[in-house]
């Protein structure tokens, strides 16, 4: 029995070196394809080509994103290995532009020309300013490039390529997508900025640009915001109010606050910003007949956040309805004092309306 037992380890002591082996040499194998394919990776894609690629870099896209591009137009071979050599060679983000690239450029070429800046200069600067709308944006488009604001808003409209958008940024659109009675699926997701206007560039790609910096900026909040059981279109709905409600980062904080104790209370937000939109026009003041006008986006008289944004708001004012402040003082109104700039908080309406008529009264005073 013994002389049994001993043959019998043996034997599994036999199975399990040869296992320990095998996988041994498996792990050297991994390790050694690994190095090659790194190794080969870091070579020109095709060290015969002489015909440079225009490669466009759009605003805000990250590493992997650059190096899917550089893969995908055959310039590298790979975007991961892109990635990683960008990493542990402590490079910073590209500049977006266009970029004329050499398939016989190695890999370490490749990321010093991008390190360089674009080699195409831009013709036209196209300005997003904090607090257009998709409408004014049209304006500038049409000023700067050789494309006209019927055109854009065509593309405005164009559901099956607002679906390509809903696929590349799924948390970032998906919520615009579900909500109805929507002007412009993209109202409030073109992100304020200056965007460069090359020869030959696509509207469509200009406009990715603008989606992929605004995707760039609500990156940290998306797993915030599925915390607080918000969604993406209701940040950017408050922010987009927040933009034009407010002038300093205190204020935004606060009067985000204030939408937010109105919305937990059921009250209508009462924004002029939304009646403005729903009447599709700006206006001084605001008579009864424009605040009751039928459109889901008078939030004078529906409640909640009514269909979504109505401008682009800034990257501050994303972070004010993110950081809300004082909601503890269960403020539900504020006005502004619009000679100071001094914006005065209330949290009932008879409060309110005395502040109202102390600056009327003040300012007639100082006139």
């Amino acid at each position: 029995m013994a002389e049994d037992r001993i043959a019998e380890k043996k034997i599994v002591d036999r199975i399990v070196y040869w296992i320990a082996g095998i996988l041994v040499v498996l792990i050297i194998l991994v390790i050694l394809v690994g190095m090659q394919y790194f190794h080969s990776s870091l070579q020109p894609y095709d060290k015969n080509a002489t015909k440079p690629v225009e490669v466009s870099i759009p605003v805000g896209a990250s590493n992997k994103e650059i190096g899917a591009i550089l893969q995908k137009d055959k310039v590298i071979k790979s975007g991961t290995v892109f990635s990683y050599y960008v990493k542990t060679h402590n490079y910073a983000s590209f500049q977006a532009g266009y970029y004329s690239l050499k398939p016989s450029l190695s890999l370490a070429q490749v990321t010093k020309k991008l390190s360089d800046g674009g080699e195409m200069s831009s013709k036209y600067h196209i300005l997003v300013r904090e607090g257009t709308t998709i409408d004014q944006i049209g304006d500038q488009i049409a000023k700067a490039t050789p494309y006209s604001k019927k055109e854009f808003l065509a593309l405005m409209k164009n559901q099956a390529y607002i679906q390509t958008l809903v696929k590349k940024y799924p948390q970032l659109l998906t919520s615009s997508m579900a909500n109805k009675d929507v002007r412009y699926h993209l109202e409030g997701y073109l992100f304020p900025a200056t965007y460069n206007y090359y020869e030959g560039l696509t509207l469509k790609t200009l406009v990715n640009s603008m989606v992929a910096k605004t995707n760039t900026v609500m990156k940290p909040y998306y797993s915030q915001i599925k915390a607080q059981n918000l969604t993406v279109q209701k940040v950017l709905t408050l922010a987009s109010l927040v933009e034009r409600e407010g002038v300093t980062a205190a204020d935004r904080k606060k009067i985000a606050g204030v939408f937010f104790n109105r919305i937990d209370t059921k009250m209508p937000l009462q924004s002029d910003i939304s009646v403005m939109y729903a009447l599709n026009t700006h206006k001084k003041h605001l008579y009864n007949k424009d605040t009751a006008v039928k459109s889901p986006y008078n939030l004078y008289k529906n409640k909640g956040y009514g269909p979504g944004p109505f401008n682009s708001p800034s990257a501050s004012s994303i972070y004010a309805v993110m950081h809300p402040a004082d909601r503890e003082q269960n403020y539900l109104y504020f006005v502004a004092n619009l000679k100071t700039g001094k914006v005065y908080y209330s949290q009932t309406f008879e409060q309110h309306m005395t502040t109202n008529s102390g600056i009327q009264t003040k300012n007639k005073d100082t006139n």
